[in-house]
């Protein structure tokens, strides 16, 4: 049968590569001592030689084989390796792999030595290399260099099961299940046999079946059968059933060889008039997602990739991700198919083509890419073009072609950034940066294409509006806004399927791109995966928890002139009400003209009097609207740009009140300007259905605190490491973030776990984060010390 041994244990590493290393006579004990996932070299947040991981390093590890293996069939599975990869078994040359976005397998039967240890090098080059897709032109993000997703050795029979793949399909009665295989019998030591099938869901077994098969000798053979399966919980985004389906290679009664496979049934269609789940439709409203990560960069084990997952579905409220701009952790994937989060997966590439080698490496990474995730079934389409290359018809014929021969029940689609391409794929995927602030937010979609096909579009905003968790608030406000601009006319059009924004994360970069500090803030998330006012604009579209972010700190100085002229607030509450220092001022609605095809357009807030006037200064309700009218104008044009029609309202409203003219500017500076008076603190309550649901006030407000805010406090030790994000937020008495904080704090990690990352670091935009990482089973200790707040202690538990 069948056995798993994880290694990603006890490995050696140097940062360089000689070929003495390679035999099993050389002392290693000077190498570092490493876990997997691992990043060849950790690097600076920002500011860093974009070459600083380029280089070619050297990991090894020994590896014990008994002697009762002998007969046995052994593998070592790498899932993934940046870039390039050359495994060693005892000095000699076993496997290459071209690529870190694909797994890879190199078998070990015949390679080792039985009843004694043997060893294990990889050479791995983490170089640019233009033979190996991405690389060949400029990308934008880098690639960093590690053996960074896990590896592990599995043991079988002479003969096994060496593929599954379940395609569910939908029938008048119910449902039918088509499972194909490859049976690996290169031993040639078996003939007549069978495979029993089992599925297994919510309720228990569902179904099981015994299906003869006859080999005939070849080392590699396929397999294929369909069992009605009748009614089923369907997979969904709102109830994602799973099921397990187990197959058991079975000869004269005794068990092989048995593998699984976590499946779904459903259907998903993208169609001319938009995306269809189970026959329903459903826009999509997602992001784009890096897998990338401060100081470590890929090297994330599962618990970050499930957190990732986990903040698309929860915290911002997405129902589809896209890989950009490749295959992506395995881990990742589980959880989105856990979640009922669709995913869009591509192939690695960035606008290049390369040659002849660059082209044969790309068609085997869309065959790695399917092989590898065909049983997801939170996977809705396959990106099978390089992201915003250039038409090349010979190329693009053969991706889809190979994509549809191993996957023919999911469409394809191809990521270009102009009009009029061909179109080999199934839908048309275009990245529509139209938007500008001040003009129309999509193309529409029969002025790009030129056909009826389906259409997505995969990338909106990103560089033409990066913003910084510390920018002004206008920006950061505007930035939202572009998202929820671009959200709207997708959700106003049936011809467009959806919208997939750039993007989840910021992210590392090359100096070709971002910043200047190779860090492109795109994101409507910090790298740390904290949130920008964008983040809730997202967020407000879904239903699944209360949102309510005010977004303005309702501090004077932070706007030109100290005016306010509207205020938004990123809700998915029915209404909000407003308080002025305990006053009330009105209820707020959401904004249905401005964002008509929304689910929940944002409330906009433009009248900061309410009704004050009347109840305080004894106004008639025409009068006081008349005033306020007024107020409005000066807070838009200024008092000097006065257009005269605000000027004959402000005339008329004194003359019935007989106010002089500094009665008339003393009225606008303590109910609109606030200026040379105390400040002012508002309240917000957000209601549902008639209930109070969410709260929160704003308005100049001392410090407060320095906040530790782990993600969870016990991480698990498994296959390898645990991580755990923890927030950093210093925030004022109101309970709101400090924007403009920039406290320096001081991380001292002890026990059983250690941190990632520098030990001093500095708030940006109010907050930070950091990884601890478990070393171990035991308890973690985490100082967190800054000059102002003093020290705190958080104790956390490795398990």
């Amino acid at each position: 049968m069948r056995t798993i041994a994880h290694l990603n244990d006890n490995w050696r590493y140097a940062p360089d590569f000689k070929e003495e290393y390679l035999s099993s006579a050389f002392d290693d004990a000077a190498f570092e001592s490493v876990r997997l996932p691992h990043a060849n070299v950790e690097l600076a947040y920002n500011n860093f030689d974009e070459r600083a991981f380029q280089f070619t390093c050297c990991y090894r590890r020994e590896l014990f084989v008994a002697g009762e293996a002998r007969g046995q069939r052994m593998f070592l599975h790498f899932e993934g390796a940046m870039a390039c990869a050359k495994v060693y078994i005892n000095g000699e040359l076993s496997a290459e792999h071209l690529g870190g976005y694909t797994p890879f397998t190199v078998e070990l039967t015949g390679r080792v030595h039985y009843g004694e240890k043997n060893l294990v090098a990889v050479e791995l080059d983490a170089a640019e290399r233009p033979d190996v897709p991405p690389f060949g032109g400029v990308i934008d993000y880098l690639t960093y260099g590690g053996l960074y997703r896990e590896v592990w050795l599995e043991q079988t029979g002479p003969a096994f099961i060496s593929d599954l793949y379940a395609r569910p399909t939908r029938e008048r009665d119910g449902w039918r299940l088509e499972v194909a295989g490859m049976i690996d019998n290169a031993a040639k030591k078996i003939g007549a046999c069978a495979v029993q099938l089992t599925l297994g869901g919510r309720e228990g077994t569902v179904l099981s079946r015994d299906m003869p098969l006859a080999l005939s000798g070849k080392a590699q053979q396929g397999f294929s059968f369909a069992l009605d399966v009748g009614k089923i919980d369907v997979w969904d985004v709102d109830d994602p059933a799973l099921y397990a389906l187990t197959l058991r290679l079975v000869e004269n009664g005794e068990a092989l060889d048995e593998t699984s496979r976590r499946i779904g049934f459903r259907t998903a269609r993208f169609e001319a008039d938009g995306f269809r789940l189970n026959d329903r439709k459903l826009k999509l409203r997602g992001l784009n997602r890096h897998q990338s990560y401060p100081y470590v960069g890929y090297a994330m084990p599962k618990s970050a990739q499930y957190r990732d997952a986990e903040i698309l579905k929860y915290e911002l409220g997405v129902n589809i991700v896209r890989t950009s701009h490749y295959p992506q952790s395995k881990h990742f994937l589980e959880r989105c198919d856990e979640l009922g989060l669709l995913v869009f997966e591509e192939i690695p590439g960035w606008q290049h083509i390369g040659g002849t080698t660059w082209k044969k490496v790309a068609l085997n990474n869309v065959e790695e890419m399917i092989v590898r995730d065909r049983n997801h079934p939170s996977i809705v389409l396959w990106g099978v073009r390089i992201n915003e290359s250039q038409d090349d018809d010979d190329f693009y014929k053969e991706t889809n072609a190979r994509a549809h021969s191993l996957d023919p029940t999911r469409q394809t689609g191809g990521v270009r950034n102009f009009e009029f391409s061909h179109l080999f794929e199934d839908v048309y995927t275009y990245n529509d940066f139209l938007h500008q602030g001040n003009n129309a937010a999509l193309s529409r979609p029969e002025k790009v294409t030129k056909t009826g096909a389906p259409y997505l579009v995969t990338e909106h905003n990103g560089h033409m509006f990066p913003t910084k968790k510390f920018d002004c608030e206008e920006k950061r406000v505007e930035h939202a806004l572009r998202h929820l601009r671009v959200l709207n006319a997708a959700y106003g059009s049936e011809r467009i399927s959806g919208a997939i924004g750039w993007c989840m994360a910021d992210y590392n970069t090359h100096k070709d791109f971002g910043n200047g500090d190779l860090v492109c803030y795109h994101g409507v998330l910090d790298m740390f995966r904290l949130p920008k006012e964008a983040a809730a604009a997202y967020a407000s579209q879904g239903d699944g928890r209360v949102v309510m972010e005010v977004a303005s700190g309702m501090n004077r100085g932070e706007r030109d002139a100290s005016r306010l002229e509207r205020l938004y607030v990123f809700t998915n509450c029915d209404c909000v009400k407003m308080y002025r220092n305990d006053e009330f001022i009105g209820v707020y609605y959401p904004d249905c003209k401005g964002f008509p095809h929304l689910p929940h357009p944002p409330v906009v807030i433009s009248d900061f009097v309410g009704g004050l006037l009347e109840r305080n200064e004894g106004m008639s309700h025409s009068d006081a609207e008349r005033v306020k009218r007024v107020f409005a104008a000066v807070v838009k044009y200024g008092d000097k740009s006065l257009p005269l029609r605000y000027q004959l309202e402000m005339g008329i409203a004194m003359l019935k009140r007989r106010m002089s003219y500094k009665d008339a500017v003393d009225l606008f500076f303590r109910y609109v300007a606030d200026w040379g008076c105390e400040s002012v603190t508002y309240a917000f309550e957000g209601y549902k259905d008639g209930h109070l649901v969410a709260s929160c006030r704003k308005g100049p407000a001392p410090s407060c605190a320095l906040e530790a805010l782990p993600d969870r406090t016990e991480l698990r030790e498994e296959e390898t490491y645990d991580v755990c994000r923890v927030a950093l937020r210093h925030i004022d008495a109101l309970g709101n973030p400090m924007t403009y904080s920039c406290e320096t704090v001081a991380i001292d990690v002890s026990g059983a776990g250690e941190r990632i990352g520098p030990r001093t670091v500095t708030l940006a935009g109010g907050s930070t984060a950091f990884w601890v990482k478990t070393k171990g089973k035991g308890s973690i200790s985490v100082k967190v010390t800054s000059e102002r707040f003093g020290e705190q202690t958080l104790t956390l538990a490795s398990v």
